[in-house]
């Protein structure tokens, strides 16, 4: 089966991997033991342009304890406000593709109740692994049906798998600010329910949400 998404980034990809192939032999040349984290891919919104892409709502966040950033306590209030920020970026830097965000996501699998799934109750967070290729059932026919219910039957969902801040480690992260924002995105093809993009956006900031737009920006290269 071809994929159109490699076939239109054909061109990216070689100079992507020619690019990793340098990375990599600097890196060789570094101090042993220093952290080097996978290079954030950028979306590949040539392949989407002009189609209608569901972006589902974050459901996992966590922060580590030495931030002190209660995420958790008003946790819908954080994934919610963190939604907001996703959509609005995308919309800005990737206007191309027709975003579907994830307030119209709720609104059409609440008019189809008792066949779509509420999308704030999937178990999109499994997506965060690394290795995993092939979406599992339920899940599979969950996001299948909610790209035909709010998608107009539209092949591609994006997903915020999950949402993670860490202490910022100098030796990784450059940027300013005390933390560093994890945000793992994944673009799925739900005809075939497979994981077509993957990658771990990071940005730094003094807050959650400087990190967060900062990892955003990450996706969309080129652009200030």
């Amino acid at each position: 089966m071809t994929n159109p998404l490699k076939n239109k980034n054909l061109v990216y990809w070689v100079a992507r991997a020619a690019w990793a192939v340098s990375a990599l032999v600097i890196a060789g040349c570094g101090k042993p033991g220093t952290p080097t984290p996978e290079l954030t891919e950028p979306l590949p919104t040539a392949g989407l342009a002009g189609q209608q892409v569901i972006v589902l709502p974050l459901t996992m966040v966590g922060a580590e304890d030495s931030l002190h950033w209660d995420v958790v306590s008003d946790r819908r209030a954080v994934l919610d406000r963190a939604d907001s920020v996703i959509v609005a970026l995308l919309k800005a830097r990737a206007p191309e593709v027709n975003w579907v965000p994830p307030a119209e996501v709720r609104r059409a699998a609440r008019r189809a109740i008792g066949i779509a799934t509420d999308p704030d109750q999937m178990g999109t967070a499994v997506l965060r692994a690394d290795r995993l290729v092939q979406v599992p059932d339920p899940l599979q026919s969950e996001l299948r049906t909610l790209a035909a219910i709010a998608g107009s039957g539209g092949r591609y969902a994006l997903v915020p798998a999950a949402l993670v801040y860490r202490v910022r480690d100098p030796r990784v992260d450059s940027g300013a600010g005390k933390a560093t924002a994890e945000l793992s995105m994944v673009l799925v093809d739900v005809r075939v329910g497979r994981v077509g993009w993957r990658t771990v956006a990071r940005g730094t900031g003094d807050d959650e949400w400087t990190g967060l737009t900062q990892a955003l920006k990450r996706l969309t290269p080129g652009l200030p």
